[in-house]
């Protein structure tokens, strides 16, 4: 039954996706040039508001649980598993406060209305992955950012996307790059649960009547502990939040 709505119903979130990032286009021009960084910070948040709750015309719920009381004045890494495209607005808008930067694929610089715009000029960092050194080059840039401007950063240390929703293996690279450079930065593991489920069908249809959910976990501690041992630890807390085994 799912399903069948979502013959319905994905047209009507397409339209109204397509038509926000439209319309910001221009509003992140303005602001940025006119009034800089934080206007566009601005813009940018009110964007992230309008393409996480489309989801709504799905018949799609949206709950964000953050229990934690995290500090404004610190970098912070978030540590999330990725499951879609879905999971990014909603994180953005969420966690505005906190700054949050995103490691993203150069090619997503190109072409796409709105989303295009933010990632040249939103401070985050837009690696070539086929070319290691400007993609480590990038991220370390990112960590200086963060270092000097109390920004944050989200790591999807899977490395890809989990279509099913069960959890890939999470990788040390890039929060061991961004860590050096920011070593008081908290460590916040964040659980995404469901957003796999609105593509398990691919692009068309969308699926209808899901309950998408972020969940932020408590900060780690990570005195004494080394890199690997904190990353394992952040993939072993979403594991438990989604009820997940660790991979043989």
């Amino acid at each position: 039954m799912k399903k069948i709505f979502g013959y319905v119903l994905t047209p009507l979130f397409y339209l109204s996706f397509l038509l926000t990032l439209i319309i910001f286009q221009p509003i992140q021009w303005l602001c940025y040039k006119l009034s800089g960084y934080k206007a566009h910070k601005k813009s940018v948040d009110m964007l992230n508001f309008f393409l996480t709750y489309c989801q709504y015309t799905l018949g799609n719920s949206i709950t964000f649980i953050n229990e934690q009381q995290l500090p404004e004045n610190r970098p912070i890494i978030f540590i999330a598993n990725h499951q879609s495209m879905f999971d990014i607005p909603g994180m953005i808008w969420f966690l505005r406060k906190h700054q949050v930067k995103f490691i993203s694929k150069i090619e997503l610089t190109k072409g796409i209305p709105s989303i295009s715009f933010n990632l040249k000029y939103g401070g985050g960092a837009n690696i070539n992955r086929k070319d290691n050194k400007q993609a480590i080059g990038e991220i370390i840039k990112l960590g200086r950012r963060m270092h000097d401007n109390n920004w944050s950063a989200m790591i999807f240390a899977e490395g890809t996307r989990a279509k099913d929703g069960q959890m890939k293996k999470f990788h040390i690279g890039g929060i061991a790059t961004l860590f050096k450079i920011n070593p008081n930065a908290l460590i916040v593991p964040i659980a995404i649960e469901n957003s796999w489920k609105v593509v398990q069908y691919g692009a068309y249809p969308l699926c209808t009547g899901e309950s998408l959910r972020w969940t932020v976990l408590p900060p780690l501690l990570t005195e004494g502990k080394s890199l690997e041992e904190i990353t394992l630890a952040a993939e072993t807390s979403i594991r438990e939040k989604l009820q997940q085994q660790l991979p043989a």
